[in-house]
């Protein structure tokens, strides 16, 4: 395990070779297919999702993604969801609950796209309705964080059954520049936030948040993707074995308890 601080980290996320969903597929899914539309107002391609078989097991796949030129992030609105993605996942997550697949969910955003356009389609309440949907949807959730795991348009996908982080990624409710800029009116200051905010795997596997961390090479995933999509493989393979389809009763409750024990210590 690296012990890279938070802001050598996020240094790490910012390079144009950090993989991206496309990279990881080949390696992990076969037979994948990919989905469109949200059957509302469009398309967003920022969130992309699809079904495929992960061994022997059908899934549905839902994910953020990452431009790596600027071609791609122009296209992904520098992977900033609109509310037609968020849409989409629901959609998606909604199928996969009605013919019983696990459904995957790979988290790698900075946050939810602002905009005006955004906010008049409802950006907040495609937010909150996917908080609230994932929470009892009767079919097992794994999130796992590739990247950037910025603010609610990170928390969308991150409300699961277990959620894992590559090791040099980051989980937070707020960016570190947002963070500067409301506590100390100085977005400047961002490097002295990331260190203070505890947003890398180790602190949130020990606050309880992450329930596992996903080892990359040694310099970055982008060093050897076809290493790190393996260790992505082994750990989603490992656990659907746990959260395998059967007693929805159960499954919900522990979800439930997952998040009623967050936040929660004892001295």
């Amino acid at each position: 395990m690296s012990k890279l601080s938070a802001t050598e980290r996020l240094s790490l996320l910012h390079v144009l070779t950090r993989p991206s969903v496309y990279d990881y597929i080949p390696h992990i899914l076969d037979s994948f297919t990919e989905f469109h539309g949200d059957r509302y107002f469009g398309d967003d391609p920022s969130i992309m999702g699809g079904i495929g078989l992960l061994g022997d097991t059908p899934v549905t796949l839902i994910a953020q993604v990452r431009g790596r030129n600027i071609e791609e992030l122009q296209k992904t609105n520098f992977s900033m969801p609109h509310p037609e993605g968020y849409r989409k996942a629901l959609r998606l997550a909604k199928q996969a609950e009605k013919f019983h697949r696990p459904v995957i969910c790979f988290i790698d955003t900075p946050g939810a796209y602002c905009g005006v356009g955004a906010e008049e389609r409802g950006q907040g309440e495609s937010i909150a309705r996917n908080l609230m949907e994932f929470m009892t949807l009767k079919t097992p959730v794994i999130s796992v964080i590739l990247g950037e795991g910025g603010s609610g348009g990170a928390l969308a996908l991150g409300v699961c059954d277990e959620l894992a982080m590559l090791e040099n990624t980051l989980y937070s409710v707020i960016s570190p520049r947002g963070f500067a800029s409301i506590l100390w009116k100085d977005a400047s200051r961002e490097k002295e936030a990331a260190e203070l905010m505890k947003i890398c795997a180790e602190d949130l596997y020990e606050l309880g948040v992450c329930d596992a961390i996903i080892n990359e090479p040694e310099g970055g995933a982008d060093k050897d993707i076809p290493a790190t999509a393996k260790n992505i493989l082994d750990y989603l393979s490992a656990a659907l074995q746990r959260h395998s389809p059967g007693d929805t009763a159960a499954l919900l409750e522990k979800r439930y308890q997952k998040y009623r024990r967050i936040g929660a210590f004892t001295e």
